[in-house]
């Protein structure tokens, strides 16, 4: 498995830095895994939606460490070509003040 592209927007959600999407083999698809500035630093985590019970699920996932690292580590590579969080903060408030 490839991933072929890795796309990011900037978002202004906590600690939410930016909404990413990546291809996998130029054949698929997955939208909204979230670039979060933790207590540890940033990771991706992966999309999910809300229960009636209030918890989150994951919609998606990797089923193993390796896969895990290789989408967080595309994800976050480019997050860091595109300026890192200075820039995502920066262009987030100019998404903000448009909504």
């Amino acid at each position: 498995m490839d991933i072929t592209k890795v796309t990011l927007r900037p978002v202004a959600m906590n600690k939410v830095c930016a909404i990413a999407s990546i291809v996998l083999d130029d054949a698929f698809v997955i939208h909204d895994l979230r670039v979060v500035n933790g207590d540890k630093g940033l990771f991706v985590a992966m999309p999910s939606r809300k229960l009636p019970s209030g918890d989150f699920r994951d919609i998606c996932h990797p089923i193993n460490t390796e896969t895990r690292n290789r989408i967080q580590q595309a994800v976050l590579d480019q997050f860091q070509i595109e300026g890192g969080v200075e820039a995502f903060a920066a262009a987030s408030q100019g998404v903000q003040a448009l909504d």
